[in-house]
């Protein structure tokens, strides 16, 4: 018995060093990091994922790389499933969404199959920005007075789309509606970029999207801004009117990334990711590629003020969903 124990008490105090070592982050990363973004590649979440994980990478230690997965699907519901099903040792991350983690929920709860904020761990904020109201570029319609009156004046109704059933184009264009007094047939899509490709073919009449996906479709011309969603005109767009301009009073949705990890994961690693993260958005250079791309840098957070934020959008949005009174399923 002496000798067994003798023996495993290596072991045992190996267990006990790596318990150690996991719980303050000594060796933290020991394989690369990912990113997983649950939309397409060249949306704004993964635009501003890619972003954030070329300055971070360097920041969370000298050896570190941080590689993008996309994992699209239903308004990024399922990549944010996925994350929260991982092991919360900080190697797998998930750059999330105002739709996976505010609308999603808001207009899914029997479908959304986690908690955006008791299942997850949080790490920072990194930004956002207004929705826009877009018609192809070839559209009639000149303002939103002119895409107003068309719907209510139209025999059938309007066809609309956004990048997924529950995200935050889908409760912005129902808000729009709701609002405007006008209703339409929507269409969903995988993802931003299909959207923008479906209004360049005039598939549609008309989508609400987040900014950075719309904007070089909006430069090439193959799109058109209506209004944008914020409380004040936009800097990349400063001669498009808000929705509050148009005649839509209180008329605000702003979309948003946020960097979390599976629940449970070492407060230390916690810490040791956002300080990473805040050193990268800290730099001129990642603040102006992310605001030419259509994303508002965040100010400063902390993991704890990112689940506040995360809270409270979340509460915003299940008050639009009563407000419309929008309620999906899945398919």
């Amino acid at each position: 018995m002496k000798r067994r124990a003798l023996l495993a008490a290596p072991a045992l105090l190996a267990l006990q060093a790596q318990a150690q070592s996991n719980a303050t982050g000594a060796n933290f990363p020991e394989r690369p990091i990912t990113f997983v973004v649950g939309f397409l590649p060249g949306g704004s979440v993964d635009i501003g994922a890619r972003l954030l994980a070329d300055r971070m990478a360097p920041r969370v230690a000298p050896q570190a790389r941080i590689i993008i997965e996309n994992r699209p699907g239903a308004g990024g519901s399922l990549g944010a499933e996925y994350v929260a099903r991982q092991n919360p040792d900080g190697h797998l991350l998930g750059v999330h969404s105002a739709s996976s983690h505010g609308t999603n929920p808001a207009a899914l709860p029997d479908t959304v199959r986690y908690d955006p904020v008791a299942d997850f761990s949080h790490i920072a904020i990194l930004g956002g920005g207004p929705m826009v109201i877009v018609v192809p570029g070839s559209s009639p319609y000149r303002n939103v007075a002119e895409l107003v009156a068309a719907a209510k004046a139209a025999r059938a109704p309007m066809l609309w789309g956004s990048s997924g059933s529950g995200g935050i184009g889908h409760l912005t264009g129902s808000l729009f509606a709701h609002r405007s007094g006008f209703q339409g047939e929507y269409v969903p899509y995988r993802g931003g970029s299909a959207v923008l490709e479906a209004m360049r073919k005039s598939e549609i009449d008309f989508s609400a999207e987040v900014m950075a996906s719309a904007l070089p479709h909006l430069r090439d011309g193959s799109s058109r801004p209506l209004a944008v969603t914020g409380p004040t005109r936009h800097p990349q767009l400063p001669e498009v009117p808000t929705l509050i301009e148009a005649g839509l009073p209180g008329f605000e949705i702003i979309t948003w990334n946020v960097i979390q990890g599976p629940r449970g994961m070492p407060d230390a690693i916690q810490q040791r990711l956002n300080r990473a993260a805040m050193e990268a958005m800290a730099e001129p250079e990642l603040r102006r590629r992310l605001t030419l791309a259509g994303i508002d840098p965040a100010e400063p957070s902390t993991p704890a003020s990112t689940r506040d934020f995360v809270a409270a959008e979340l509460a915003k949005f299940q008050a639009i969903v009563r407000e419309t009174g929008l309620r999906l399923g899945r398919g």
